[in-house]
């Protein structure tokens, strides 16, 4: 019997809410204008209809407002009433006739303060009805759109914009957290040209993203994977190509492309996010690459600190309620900071994958080298015979060895050569006797396995002037020590809330 009590209790309970987050409260904007003309009592008797929640009678009597007095100077605001009235009775139909009485105020009175509210009132419609972040993405991305509307046409009203700047973080939430997870399906199924898209357009265009750090550490982690994979792929050899085989030429020049692009993924990690959990991952990621370890800012620090300071966790209430509710969680969302408000050209996989080909062939030029024949200057002959394609080729026998790597040691003639002369090549002699200055230097050995360096400090070398000295001391002073990182650093979450590495 005490349960089933309880049950009852429990679903009145969930009834109230529903009705109290259904019904808006309706306030006439006009309460205050003392008029006894019958425009004005036609409209007072529209608002006190949909405060009672007759809906119904509050369109009919304003749209009698409208009919009867076009030239009332509440002629506007009983437009707007119209949307209003749609927007309080709520439900899906309901909410779309609302967005359409507002755009047509937008339409008919652009002008008007009241424009802004209406705008607002549209991005509301579809921040409402947004789902969670891997559902149907439709409302979030068009209250994006109009979010972003209000913020850009309306910029002379303070109020409604820093409103809607703090919807639209939140609705940049969501969306970036969808990116994430479709960039980590990619990732776990090795799909990895797909996943850095993803990752890549998502670090920027949502900076403010609350696992921007885990996005950044997936990104580095693809391109890392990229690298296994292409060093478990044979390489081809003259007379045995089997398929799927790389030269060791472009294998070497694609793993150096690879690994920078890896490095650059976790030092944004410690330059822009160096309060948040993935830092400590990120820096032993670049000591494994042999890459420098860079160090942030102070300001890096201090604006870190200032958005993960803003968010704030979900309670026990509200994480009950996300499993039935339809719409998402948004208490990660920043509270500082501003929106995007242009999206930057998105990363597509087809890109990433040329720009894996493009670097095994040595760069824009390709691994052979191609380049630009230059004419040199002169009218050409009047009767010259075109070329055949039978022909022999001038400067045949050169090609057979243009496979092979050009000599960087030769010398040069004096003179300006011909631009169609093809310069002999050969393997550089390793017996080659270097200048001093390259004697000197540390081996390739010896810095392949020399620990990482700081490579935003600054370090104390041979100073000029004395101004020059002390520019390098102001800019060692604005970088962040390890003590000021730690101690804004947050600590890692127990239980369910532990991150998992990748």
């Amino acid at each position: 019997m005490s349960r089933r009590i309880s049950t009852v209790v429990l679903l009145g309970l969930l009834l109230a809410i529903t009705v109290a987050c259904t019904n808006k409260k309706s306030v006439n904007p006009l309460a205050n204008v003392g008029s006894k003309q019958p425009d004005k009592v036609l409209f007072d008797k529209a608002m006190e209809a949909m405060k009672h929640n007759r809906f119904d009678v509050a369109r009919m009597t304003l749209q009698t407002l409208i009919n009867t007095y076009p030239d009332s100077e509440f002629i506007a605001r009983a437009k707007l009433a119209v949307g209003d009235s749609w927007y309080a009775e709520g439900g899906t139909a309901s909410l779309a006739q609302a967005e359409q009485e507002y755009h047509d105020f937008e339409t008919f009175f652009p002008n008007m303060p009241e424009a802004a509210e209406a705008q607002l009132k549209i991005a509301n419609i579809q921040y409402q009805q947004m789902e969670k972040s891997d559902r149907d993405y439709t409302h979030a991305k068009r209250a994006e759109d109009e979010y972003r509307n209000l913020i850009m046409q309306y910029p002379d009203n303070p109020k409604l914009v820093k409103e809607g700047k703090q919807r639209l973080l939140e609705v940049q939430e969501v969306l970036a957290d969808r990116e994430f997870g479709i960039g980590k399906f990619y990732y776990l199924r090795q799909s990895y040209p797909a996943s850095i898209a993803r990752l890549k357009s998502l670090a920027e265009k949502y900076p403010l993203y609350s696992r921007a750090d885990e996005a950044l550490y997936l990104l580095g982690q693809n391109y890392e994977g990229e690298i296994a994979q292409l060093r478990a792929r044979p390489a081809c050899k003259a007379f045995n190509q089997p398929p799927g085989c790389v030269g060791e030429t472009a294998k070497a020049s694609m793993i150096g492309e690879f690994t920078k692009e890896a490095a650059g993924a976790y030092s944004q990690i410690i330059t822009r996010y160096p309060v948040m959990v993935r830092g400590d991952d990120a820096k032993k990621r670049l000591a494994a690459l042999h890459q420098p370890v860079p160090r942030p800012t102070k300001a890096a620090v201090a604006q870190n600190r200032a958005e993960e300071e803003s968010r704030r966790e979900a309670n026990t209430l509200e994480r009950l309620m996300g499993v039935v509710k339809k719409g998402p969680d948004m208490a990660q969302a920043s509270k500082v900071g501003d929106p995007t408000l242009v999206d930057p050209t998105p990363v597509a996989a087809s890109g990433v994958i040329t720009a894996a080909a493009r670097a095994a062939m040595g760069g824009p030029g390709g691994e052979h080298g191609l380049s630009v024949e230059t004419v040199k200057g002169g009218t050409p002959g009047a009767n010259e015979p075109a070329p055949r394609s039978d022909a022999a080729p001038v400067n045949a026998e050169p090609f057979a060895h243009s496979n092979t790597p050009a000599d960087p040691n030769e010398l040069k003639p004096t003179s300006a050569p011909d631009a169609n002369e093809l310069k002999p090549s050969g393997p550089a002699d390793p017996n080659e006797l270097k200048p001093a200055a390259e004697s000197q230097s540390a081996r390739p050995g010896d810095a392949a396995m020399a620990p990482p360096v700081q490579v935003n400090e600054i370090q104390q070398g041979q100073a000029s002037s004395s101004s020059g000295a002390a520019a390098s001391s102001s800019a060692s002073s604005s970088l962040a020590s390890d003590e000021d990182v730690s101690s804004s650093k947050k600590k890692k979450k127990k239980g369910l809330k532990k991150i998992v590495s990748f």
